[in-house]
């Protein structure tokens, strides 16, 4: 993973390039800006090369693509929940984690918190059975307190609690880049809507961060039955804001439920990658960073 400092400079030359006219940019970039943008001369003659089709612009500099999305066209902009607008606190981190099993007389190592979790994301992929079914979220805090350790009867209880408690949203903060982006989207007339694979209350959710304003429909997995990335869910979405499928964009941080499951109607999708370690095998996917980069 490149320094952040890089990383920060990349993802602000990809969306200049999205912004550039397909014929502007080529052989117009003077050496000055070039070397502004951080990027070396071999790398800036990759990125003169195009040979694809004017809306797709390729960023070589970490082998990432940008594909320029017809925002002219887009009537809704649907969000994920967790990890896009939200990310959990202490609760949640490794001393929470802690604090659960030590309730149901486990223990676990909190050294082992990190690999825990990505060993039960596992859990979470949607396999055959796209239907909602809470066991799979309580499987999931299960082998996060068996990954770290933890053995004992009180295993399946602290589980539960521990589905029980990411409902809530009081353990949760937005990220600092979402009512600003939200705002903003808002602001231009498009609507805006919220899909997640969740038994939260999403009412109760845009009440606690203050978001009704903004939000013109949410759709949860739990309410809906089925999760993403089937097309039912999407479908419910596209419905409860009045909008066809190649007038919407999905923006999330799960590149087989969000990127894949729009992608499979028709939607248009952009990946949410806050760490600039996830990876999509679509490289016609626009991958930003932060919500900030959507195009105003």
């Amino acid at each position: 993973v490149p320094p952040r400092s890089i990383q920060a400079t990349n993802r602000q030359f990809r969306w200049s390039l999205v912004a550039t006219s397909y014929d502007s940019l080529r052989g117009t970039v003077s050496d000055t800006s070039r070397a502004a943008h951080g990027l070396n001369r071999h790398r800036w003659a990759r990125c003169q090369r195009l040979d694809a089709a004017p809306m797709v612009l390729w960023h070589h500099a970490y082998g990432r693509s940008v594909r320029r999305a017809p925002w002219g066209s887009m009537k809704a902009i649907f969000f994920d929940v967790d990890f896009t607008l939200i990310h959990p606190g202490p609760r949640f981190a490794a001393e929470g984690y802690r604090s659960f099993g030590e309730r149901h007389g486990l223990s676990v190592d909190t050294e082992r918190f990190d690999a825990a979790v990505m060993a039960a994301s596992q859990e979470l992929e949607v396999d055959g059975d796209a239907r909602y079914r809470p066991e799979r979220f309580v499987r999931f805090g299960r082998r996060v307190i068996e990954e770290m350790g933890g053995r004992g009867p009180g295993l399946e209880a602290c589980a539960r609690e521990i589905y029980e408690e990411w409902a809530v949203c009081e353990h949760f903060a937005l990220y600092e880049d979402v009512k600003p982006a939200l705002r903003r989207l808002h602001a231009r007339g498009l609507l805006l809507g919220l899909i997640s694979n969740t038994h939260r209350c999403l009412d109760a959710f845009q009440s606690h961060f203050a978001l009704h304003p903004f939000i013109s429909g949410a759709v949860s997995s739990s309410t809906q039955g089925f999760m993403k990335p089937h097309p039912s869910i999407f479908e419910t979405a596209l419905s409860a804001l009045g909008v066809a499928a190649d007038e919407a964009m999905m923006v999330g941080d799960s590149p087989s439920h969000d990127v894949a499951g729009a992608r499979q109607l028709g939607m248009g999708a952009v990946l949410l990658d806050r760490s600039g370690r996830l990876c999509t095998s679509q490289p016609d996917v626009p991958v930003i960073a932060s919500l900030a980069e959507l195009p105003a």
